[in-house]
């Protein structure tokens, strides 16, 4: 039992001989007290009904105190009965006490962009800053408490998004920025939980199915002997193949990678997104792929970064400026070749994870050498493989 009622606190009078009034809370036993921050002369207190007399100067307003006071405790106390929550009185007076902080939608975007530049995820941040521009040109200024952000107002920007032709998974991607800044705003005290939107406006409905991004072997095998006349070309496909070759590491890993990171024939490396442990074999292409482009002047394998780039901002943009050209050559190099999907080094990460599949290796393995947090991302890389298998089967009804 968890008992709420008022107390006339007449053990304590205060230095102008009043009497304060608490709130008292009773649970296992153990008993904490609210100061309500008001008191009473003796006379005007109702002992035998443990109520104000009419005779106080501020009885209606110091009532009005007393009822919002208990109707809370007890609206916190049933709420976390429901959520089958355990709580001691102490507990229960600083989950009603929790202030939240006054900060604006505007104030939580920037503070967080702050933190994620000093914790060097700036490609993290340039996403969250996409959004941050697209709310500010969908609702002028972001001068907005969260409060504001409530259904309506999120399904007015679906609605804005929508007329701006963004793609769906666009969109999903906006709100579930949008949602993860929300949290951060709760995680803050700056909004309490029970103001989330996202429990009436559901983010899992924008989602529409990945169009395939996965080359089959004949065609893999297509890319990798691809005879370029440009010597430009050679090296997008030689940063292809090391993708493919590598267990589809990232762009942003290759460009990182030095010789400390090779060990014991091995590429070891944490991946930049998640900062997992990797450790792939060397296959012998790789090792000549690595003999190609390291160079004794520079730590790294490849002439992406140099000993020039030495702040985070300076290496993001020399790493960002290389892939979209190497992106934007592979692209060349798919249309030239009528391959059945716009070429890129993503596409070696899914294939390499497809062919591996096909052969027989379990999602659990693939999970690992790709870096995946669950296998549940994993799965989505596998889909349209998936998507495939239910297709040949279906034909034997045929």
């Amino acid at each position: 039992m968890t008992t709420v009622e008022l107390v006339c606190y007449k053990y304590k009078p205060l230095k102008n001989g009043e009497l304060p009034l608490k709130v008292r809370i009773c649970k296992d036993r153990k008993s904490r007290y609210i100061n309500l921050g008001v008191s009473t002369k003796i006379e005007d207190w109702d002992f035998l009904n443990n109520r104000l007399k009419d005779s106080h100067p501020h009885k209606e307003e110091v009532e009005n105190l007393i009822t919002h006071t208990i109707s809370n405790l007890k609206e916190k106390i049933v709420e976390l009965k429901i959520e089958q929550q355990d709580f001691t009185a102490q507990s229960l007076i600083d989950k009603v006490n929790s202030k939240t902080v006054r900060q604006t939608v505007n104030d939580v975007f920037l503070s967080h962009m702050d933190r994620l530049s000093d914790e060097g995820r700036r490609k993290y941040m340039l996403s969250i800053r996409y959004i941050y521009n697209s709310l500010i040109a969908f609702n002028k200024h972001l001068d907005i408490y969260f409060t504001e952000i409530d259904s309506t107002f999120l399904r007015k920007y679906e609605t804005w998004l929508r007329k701006k032709k963004v793609a769906e998974n666009t969109i999903g991607i906006h709100f579930r920025t949008l949602r993860a800044i929300y949290n951060v705003a709760i995680n803050e005290n700056v909004v309490k939980p029970e103001n989330y939107p996202f429990r009436k406006y559901k983010v899992s409905r924008l989602h529409e199915e990945t169009a395939k991004r996965s080359l089959t072997k004949t065609d893999i095998e297509r890319v990798l002997s691809f005879k370029p006349k440009n010597n430009l070309m050679h090296f997008p496909i030689d940063i292809f193949a090391f993708t493919y070759y590598c267990g589809g590491i990232n762009f942003i890993d290759i460009a990182n990678l030095t010789t400390a990171n090779i060990i014991e024939n091995k590429i070891v490396y944490k991946r930049h997104k998640t900062g997992k442990l990797i450790k792939i074999p060397l296959q012998p292409q790789a090792v000549q792929l690595i003999k190609k482009y390291s160079k004794r002047s520079s730590p790294y394998l490849f002439p992406i970064l140099s000993v020039f780039h030495e702040t985070e901002v300076q290496k993001a943009n020399r790493i960002h400026k290389v892939m979209s050209k190497v992106n934007k050559r592979l692209r060349e190099i798919g249309e030239e070749l009528k391959l059945p999907l716009t070429l890129t080094t993503y596409v070696a990460r899914h294939s390499q994870a497809t062919v591996m599949k096909k052969a027989g290796v379990s999602t659990a393995v693939i999970k690992e050498i790709m870096g995946h947090s669950s296998e549940r991302v994993t799965q989505i890389y596998l889909d349209s493989f998936d998507n495939e298998q239910i297709d040949n089967a279906m034909k034997n009804l045929l």
